[in-house]
């Protein structure tokens, strides 16, 4: 993507660019079809951010169709998705990492507040779940498991969508956790 990791940031992290990028993520959208996706959002809001989502070159325009006497476009993701690469994550700073992580749970609660506001909720029907485990891995562990869930998650993301296909928010955040501490209020074996 033809942008620094600060501007990156600055254009997507933002919660409903964010469900512009998840709405577009896998398929070619029309500005209709968006609108129709985030019925919650004002047109005018939405126009603005895909105006500056596409600017910023995080947002692709990919066909351009004229329908009566306005023009409609199509938009995509650019060729490397919309995501921070590698590089751009490695370089990020601890205050970097904290926006980026910030939005990114603002936009899961956002989800979940959205999920939640529907007339029928069925955790169990609609298959919701979330939980936190803790897996004691060494490195050789941890690398074939990411591995082993990338090899089960990459098929499915060409998924496209159709009548029978729920779009399903899957989420990761893998992150060390320390471990408990006598001054931290865990076991001691001293005692």
């Amino acid at each position: 993507m033809g942008t620094s990791k600060e501007r990156w940031a600055e254009l997507a992290l933002h919660p409903v660019r964010i469900r512009i990028l998840r709405a577009v993520a896998g398929a070619r959208r029309t500005t209709r079809e968006l609108a129709e996706l985030l019925p919650d959002v004002p047109q005018a809001t939405l126009y603005r951010h895909l105006a500056a989502l596409t600017q910023g070159g995080v947002l692709n325009v990919v066909e351009e169709r004229k329908m009566g006497g306005v023009v409609e476009r199509v938009y995509a993701l650019p060729a490397g998705g919309a995501a921070l690469s590698g590089d751009a994550l490695a370089t990020a700073t601890p205050e970097d990492h904290g926006r980026y992580f910030t939005a990114f749970v603002a936009g899961l609660l956002a989800e979940f507040s959205r999920y939640l506001g529907r007339r029928q909720v069925d955790v169990v029907a609609d298959g919701v779940g979330y939980q936190q485990v803790v897996l004691h891995l060494d490195d050789a562990e941890f690398a074939r498991f990411a591995r082993d869930f990338s090899e089960v998650v990459r098929p499915l993301l060409n998924n496209e969508p159709g009548k029978a296909r729920v779009p399903r928010l899957l989420a990761t955040i893998v992150l060390p956790v320390d471990e408990p501490t006598a001054e931290r209020g865990g076991d001691d074996d001293t005692a």
